[in-house]
């Protein structure tokens, strides 16, 4: 299914995903602030998920680099 380059990249952006939604980093984010008119924390937990959600399209759609000749792949 996923070999070499895109594996390593959709693990990366897993391990990404954790660190960016686990409490070290989502306390920064975490103030009586607004942009917008929006509370920060909310805002940025959706500018994170969204960016997320296009990094992990990018990976996926995205064409390969070498064509194979193997149908199956």
């Amino acid at each position: 299914m996923f070999h070499g380059l895109d594996a390593q990249r959709l693990v990366a952006l897993f391990v990404a995903g954790l660190l960016l939604f686990n409490f070290p980093l989502l306390a920064l984010w975490d103030h009586d602030a607004r942009v917008f008119g929006l509370p920060l924390f909310p805002a940025a937990l959706f500018l994170i998920w969204s960016w997320l959600i296009a990094a992990l399209a990018w990976v996926i759609e995205r064409t390969p680099d070498t064509p194979t000749s193997d149908p199956s792949r």
